[in-house]
């Protein structure tokens, strides 16, 4: 048996910009991550045949090669053809059908065991007989996933499934979904602008700015080493400043007024630095990359503390709900190794 891979290279012409998407998933959860109206749920829809892009591939290759659009050899296989659940925002289950009939409208026979199945394992018991209007949020997405995996997809396709949640059912559900996506032997891929939500999700990442790709690879890699400006901007680094470069080590921010030392050799590309919020901490006056915290303002959020130094530097620190006085140490520090290099 061949290795399965799915493989999407797409070019659209849209309005505000050209959409180019070019990549290959061998397994697991790809993230689409970045700003709204960057070209992610375009990408998605001509993945699952509700969109036509204006040329290039999208293949699925498992048992066997599936084409579901090629420009140049004129195929494009019809939305219902092709075996990918697609996920909408507002879910898109019937409203004048029960749950049971919303979970098996994709079967082709009523296979009522399969419903009975899905309804256990995304615990509906009970609700069976009720309609769209009369469940939660949740109850709807649950069903809507349900009604995807009834029919057992090759490719699942997550758009922004949580935008509309409120914080307490959104970490639920996304710990429901997390465990579902680790059981499924297909491809998934979800599209999102929260940064939390990739991390937790996605084996792989691809960073989409204005129809282009700026950045893919390992999630883990992308956030540790996001490499240019934007992408550390959309993977949540508070702080970016400009530099100017002093030797192979050395780096001035124009933006804080002060100089710190890096881990790695700085190449003649780098235009900025980053330091994440959470990176600082404190320090004595003669350690390397030392800040004074001198007019510091404090802002208390319930886990943390967000302290924000005379030069715009954000540092973040953890704290417990009942915690309620914080003294700022006299000087952070950041390692050398925490600081990002980046280009423009």
């Amino acid at each position: 048996m061949s290795d399965k891979l799915l493989k999407v290279d797409i070019q659209k012409k849209l309005k505000e910009f050209d959409l180019e998407v070019d990549f290959e998933l061998k397994k697991g959860c790809l993230g689409i991550l970045g700003p709204s109206g960057c070209g992610k749920s375009m990408t998605l829809k001509s993945v699952a045949g509700i969109v036509d892009p204006d040329k290039g591939v999208v293949s699925l290759r498992t048992d066997e090669e599936t084409v579901y659009f090629d420009s140049s050899k004129k195929i494009n296989l019809k939305a219902q053809k092709r075996n990918v659940g697609y996920l909408f925002q507002n879910y898109a289950l019937f409203p004048n059908m029960t749950v049971e009939e919303n979970v098996g409208i994709g079967l082709h026979d009523k296979d009522e065991k399969k419903v009975s199945e899905m309804i256990k394992r995304f615990h509906l018991e009970g609700l069976e007989k009720r309609y769209p209007r009369e469940l939660s949020g949740g109850q709807q997405q649950r069903v809507a996933l349900a009604r995807i995996l009834a029919y057992g997809p090759d490719v699942i396709l997550l758009d922004e499934p949580f935008s509309a949640m409120d914080t307490f059912l959104k970490e639920q559900l996304r710990l429901e979904l997390v465990n579902l996506l680790k059981d499924f032997d297909g491809f998934s891929i979800l599209v999102t602008h929260d940064r939390d939500e990739a991390f937790q999700f996605c084996d792989e990442l691809i960073i989409l700015d204005e129809g282009k790709i700026i950045a893919k690879g390992d999630t883990h890699e992308v956030f540790e080493n996001p490499k240019k400006v934007q992408v550390a901007r959309l993977t949540g680094c508070k702080n970016i400043s400009k530099v100017e470069i002093i030797d192979d080590y050395h780096l001035k921010s124009l933006d804080w007024g002060a100089t710190f030392e890096v881990s790695e050799k700085i190449s003649p590309n780098i235009t900025h630095m980053g330091i994440r919020a959470h990176d600082f901490s404190a320090a004595e006056k003669d350690d390397v990359n030392v800040l004074g915290t001198a007019d510091a303002s404090i802002l208390e959020m319930p886990f943390e503390w967000e302290i924000t130094l005379a030069n715009g530097l954000w540092w973040k620190f953890d704290k417990q709900i009942h915690e309620h006085e914080f003294e700022i140490p006299k000087y952070l520090k950041v390692d050398p190794k925490n600081i990002i290099l980046l280009e423009e």
